[in-house]
């Protein structure tokens, strides 16, 4: 979502005008659901993706149509097997789609696109709520935990209801469409290695905010992890005092050795991460929890790790194990583990 509105706030500022098109809703099986985005301007679609397929091509084409004759507008589109209107896709579904006129003479607009970009620069759990009723303005604003509210007023049951995914909600006689914008929750990532440098642009594309916390300062160079938010260099305890994980937090423990990952771990168990996971063998993993143990963690404690870490895919390399790391986190994200 960064990448969108860095690359809206190129185009404002060079005068060009755009349509952003979303999938506001959808069912059945369809290439891509509720929050998939694509910007579209004279050139065509020059971000994103709503499926690909003739679903995307028409959307891209009704588009131009919108950019050219300056309006938004609501489109719905049928993916089933010989019917009216049928799209010529055989996955089965429907999909909702909004196209929203963005004039590049808004100069309010523009403004809502760089408070947008520094909710993302201080981190800040956000949502984006587009009023998407027929007919409408299609205004958009900004619903940040700590700013309240940006552009347009929202209504109390829209910020009531604003959580982890995508919704239609319906309140004061308008239709908003509401979605996470920067998710609570950072994946603190202790380990520097190859693992590690492979784990973080992997997680970034899906949406994940990382921090890397090394203890060797060639390891902890920021330009080895793209896209990530922060690297600490961790040598001493006051080094450690700052660390601050809370229950929305994830914790990847990658360490090159059995008394880094025993002093990471019991860190972690001290805090309320919603998932701790760690690399290493099982003789790594009974090693280390033979020691937690003999600190005072139970049972029930070391069940709140997850190891090996990742879903079992026959992962191999470190793009792999990468692969495996951020499908098992999205599952975590999502509720379905």
């Amino acid at each position: 979502m960064k990448k969108l509105f860095e690359h809206l706030k190129d185009i404002l500022e060079q005068e060009e005008n755009a349509v952003l098109v979303t999938v506001v809703a959808s069912s059945g099986s369809t290439p891509r659901g509720a929050g998939a985005r694509m910007l579209v301007t004279r050139a065509g679609r020059i971000y994103g993706t709503i499926g690909g397929g003739e679903v995307e091509h028409r959307a891209e084409q009704l588009a131009l149509k919108a950019l050219a004759e300056k309006y938004s507008c609501t489109e719905h589109f049928r993916l089933y097997r010989n019917q009216v209107q049928d799209l010529g896709m055989v996955c089965g579904g429907e999909v909702t789609v909004y196209f929203h006129y963005i004039a590049a003479e808004d100069s309010t607009f523009l403004s809502l696109v760089e408070h947008a970009l520094e909710l993302f620069r201080h981190g800040e759990e956000s949502w984006l709520a587009t009023d998407i009723t027929p007919g409408g303005t299609g205004t958009l604003s900004l619903y940040g935990r700590v700013q309240g509210v940006l552009g347009s007023p929202l209504p109390d049951e829209v910020l009531e209801q604003a959580g982890p995914a995508p919704k239609q909600i319906t309140a004061g006689g308008n239709i908003y469409y509401i979605e996470p914008l920067l998710r609570a929750g950072i994946v603190y990532i202790f380990g520097g290695g190859h693992v590690s440098q492979a784990l973080v642009p992997a997680l970034t594309a899906v949406d994940f905010r990382c921090r890397v916390l090394e203890d060797r300062a060639d390891f902890c160079a920021l330009s080895l992890f793209p896209g990530a938010e922060q690297t600490l260099l961790l040598q001493t305890q006051e080094d450690w005092a700052g660390l601050s994980v809370k229950e929305d937090d994830y914790v990847c423990i990658m360490t090159r050795g059995h008394k880094n990952d025993l002093a990471c771990e019991a860190f972690a168990l001290r805090t309320p991460a919603r998932y701790i996971g760690v690399i290493g063998s099982r003789k790594k993993t009974a090693a280390v929890n033979a020691r937690l143990k003999e600190m005072g963690f139970t049972d029930s404690d070391l069940a709140r790790i997850t190891t090996p870490i990742g879903l079992d895919i026959g992962a191999q390399t470190p793009a792999e194990i990468a692969v495996s790391i951020t499908a098992q986190l999205i599952q975590v994200r999502a509720g379905k583990i």
